[in-house]
């Protein structure tokens, strides 16, 4: 399961860099994952830990202290704020956890001093619009469990806290003027769009009612699928995280009360019972997804679907026929969902993973579209009400507008 880890740590990082882009033979753009930007020319925004957090136990992987980076609004933005949950992946056991410890997913001693704001953190309007002069908030992930867990393993220096670090987080932002707000927004992608499923009702809690308050989950549509050797990989990476660290306490009890605790951790069982507006962004051709858990080595050893994994273009009918039956899943999951009047959804069949806080595909001008509406505008028309919220693609290939990742020749992560 290391390589698991590895790759998700690179793909919150590297995935669907905008650098070495070529055009494809249906108009499509090829991304490739040798590059280490999506562009964007947003504030680099210092680092603060949360001196509080310790006390509570509310501590990384490692016992170091947890953090985010608040950069401050402005203006009209002033009174609104923008929080948005850091992914990066998981650890399902104690090999992984000590792995991931030692990385800046797992330990505040190893995380940037400064990051850079892009795409939905953006602070400059020409590259996000809507939401440039919010108070924008990332809260930096070093739990390893989409900051549920709440135990710990002494033998091996463990702390699973990530239940703890949510709470002293929004407690520590709520002392440094959200409580104030206006409105408010849960963001997230990847493990962090997971996150933002697992803990959006609790972040509506946190304001009065008359606090116009909503949630947009970013590739966290994580599902329970079968791989192409018949088995459910992700459920079985999902029952480690669970067992592991404990955090059956902290998932919502509107799915614990009717589905076992791992089910719970999978947003599509969440989803249906979400009080607060959300918006679900994700490709249905989620690039993670069929790298580890639809086809990942131990269910291709042979290596048939290798040329398919790395350019999709190579991919036969019958690669493709299964794809798309993944699409379909994505789709049903989010079916009921959707028609309800206050959420919103943009899917797109792009090979893809993660498109909120990258410039190229959040808002620039050849960004992904659908309806002629890129993500931004989608997003932002949904939050502020302005018109329609709700965009599902054809199937691939026939999105023109789409950032696709390919990997390289002997990029493998």
């Amino acid at each position: 399961m290391a390589s698991w880890v590895l790759l998700a740590l690179l793909l919150a990082s590297v995935f669907g860099a905008a650098r070495g882009s070529e055009p494809w033979s249906n108009g499509t753009q090829v991304y490739s994952t040798n590059a280490n930007s999506g562009g964007g020319n947003g504030a680099f925004v210092a680092l603060t830990l949360i001196q509080s957090a310790a006390a509570r136990g509310a501590v990384c992987l490692d016992g170091s202290l947890p953090g985010y980076h608040l950069h401050r609004g402005s203006g009209s933005g002033s009174n609104n704020w923008l929080v948005n949950l850091e992914g990066g992946g998981w650890c399902n056991d104690v090999r992984s956890c000590v792995f991931r410890k030692s990385s800046r997913r797992g330990s505040s001693n190893h995380m940037e001093k400064q990051l850079q704001f892009t795409g939905i953190m953006s602070n400059r309007p020409e590259e996000n619009p809507d939401f440039y002069n919010w108070n924008r908030v990332k809260v930096r992930y070093c739990d390893g469990g989409s900051f549920t867990g709440d135990g710990a393993d002494a033998a091996s220096g463990l702390y699973f806290r990530g239940q703890r670090i949510w709470q002293a987080a929004m407690d520590d932002l709520m002392a440094q003027g959200m409580r104030s707000a206006s409105q408010a927004l849960l963001s997230g992608c990847s493990a962090g769009g997971a996150s933002t499923i697992l803990h959006c009702d609790e972040f509506r809690g946190l304001f009065p009612s008359n606090t116009r308050v909503k949630c947009l989950a970013d590739a966290g549509m994580f599902l329970d699928a079968v791989d192409i050797a018949g088995r459910r990989q992700m459920r079985d990476f999902f029952n480690g995280i669970v067992r592991l660290q404990g955090s059956g306490r902290s998932l919502p009890r509107s799915c614990t009360s009717r589905m076992d605790k791992t089910s719970c951790f999978f947003p599509q069982n969440v989803l249906p019972n979400i009080q607060t507006p959300t918006f679900i962004l994700n490709t249905a051709y989620d690039v993670w997804q069929l790298q580890e858990s639809l086809a990942p080595k131990t269910a291709d050893p042979h290596g048939l679907w290798q040329r398919c994994k790395q350019n999709y273009a190579s991919c036969n009918s019958n690669q493709l026929q299964f794809l798309n039956g993944f699409r379909d899943e994505m789709l049903d999951a989010v079916k009921g969902f959707s028609g309800s009047g206050q959420n919103g959804v943009f899917i797109n069949s792009c090979f893809a993973h993660c498109q909120s806080e990258r410039q190229d595909t959040w808002y620039s001008g050849n960004s992904p579209r659908l309806g002629n509406k890129r993500i931004a505008e989608a997003v932002g028309d949904w939050y502020f009400e302005r018109g329609n919220a709700k965009f599902t693609d054809c199937a691939y290939p026939c999105d023109g507008t789409c950032h696709h990742i390919v990997f390289r020749g002997g990029s493998h992560l």
